[in-house]
């Protein structure tokens, strides 16, 4: 019991405690500047955000039909936005794994193939961010260095991942856990490397991504700020490289502190820094609360008992579900 409470309350007070601390220091500033808005811009923002979210379910009913389970997109969408809603509510990504339960129940995949989708949409999210991100590069002045390890790293270890995968060969074992994990890795293959999957997957991330980074360019200008593109780019590719990374309940914290240096690096006020970078987050947030509380009406009361096993499993509270 104590090891559940603390594994989700110690996040979620450092989540807390970093915002809390950065709206602190310029809480003067932050009410002038909200007395300018532009109220058109959040609007475009928040539009920009749903379309993202559509073309985020078209995807991984992509990936999901390359695993012969064939959904429909608003199947798709809703298994995203009830997984991670739980990610904005607990940490370590247990939302992954209501995912993972949903599949189970509604079409009977095996939970090496809810894992598999899962890492094939993690891998092309972070290949993708962190393509932008190096191509902001190129119209940044003085990037810090730290800047290019966080960027360049990711790329590295998914190009080496993804060639790995393709000079695999059909391995099997005798050992159960082992060969969990080969059928895992031959699920990720089918799904990721073949050229229509390069193609599709690889494009609509790209644009999933600049649709994100679009929503936070809406706030910027809502706050009717003259920011570069470039370094609003760069921001939300270190705020998303950054929170991948779950120390926190859906990167509550260190996402606003991470947009908000860079910002910061780049001449923006620490004021104007941290309303963009909270109020970016916080529209982002909101619209998948909304979204994941109709995803779980729209698949019923069930659900709510996948997040509890879910939770159980990750923290060793209950018996974990065997491999099928």
């Amino acid at each position: 019991m104590y090891k559940k409470i603390s594994a989700i309350l110690v996040p979620t007070i450092l989540a807390i405690g970093i915002i809390a601390f950065m709206l602190y220091r310029v809480w003067g500033d932050l009410l002038e500047a909200l007395q300018h808005i532009v109220p058109a811009y959040l609007v475009a923002g928040i539009f920009i955000c749903l379309l993202a979210w559509g073309l985020r379910g078209w995807r991984y009913q992509t990936i999901l039909k390359s695993l012969n389970y064939p959904v429909s997109i608003t199947v798709a969408t809703a298994c995203i936005f009830v997984s991670q809603t739980v990610n904005l509510i607990v940490p370590a990504r247990l939302g992954d794994f209501v995912r993972v339960f949903i599949l189970k129940h509604e079409y009977n995949t095996t939970y090496s193939e809810g894992v598999s989708s899962l890492v094939v949409e993690r891998v092309f999210d972070i290949i993708s961010i962190a393509i932008l991100g190096a191509v902001s590069l190129l119209f940044v002045l003085n990037v810090r260095s730290e800047f290019y390890i966080i960027i360049f790293v990711p790329i590295i270890a998914c190009l080496i991942f993804f060639i790995f995968l393709l000079f695999m060969g059909k391995n099997s074992s005798k050992n159960k856990y082992i060969q969990i994990i080969l059928t895992m890795l031959h699920e990720i293959k089918r799904a990721s490397l073949t050229l229509r999957s390069i193609v599709m997957l690889g494009s609509s991330s790209l644009v999933i991504w600049l649709l994100d980074i679009l929503v936070c360019y809406a706030v910027v200008l809502m706050f009717q700020q003259q920011i570069p593109f470039a370094i609003v780019v760069l921001a939300v590719v270190i705020g998303n490289l950054v929170k991948a990374v779950p120390l926190t309940p859906g990167g509550v914290g260190t996402y606003e502190l991470a947009l908000a240096v860079t910002f910061g690096l780049a001449g923006v006020s620490p004021a104007v820094a941290t309303l963009i970078a909270v109020i970016d987050h916080l529209i982002k947030n909101l619209i998948t609360l909304a979204g994941g509380i109709i995803s779980i009406y729209y698949f019923g009361d069930w659900v709510i008992p996948s997040i509890k096993n879910a939770m159980n499993t990750k923290f060793g509270g209950g018996e974990d579900t065997p491999e099928r």
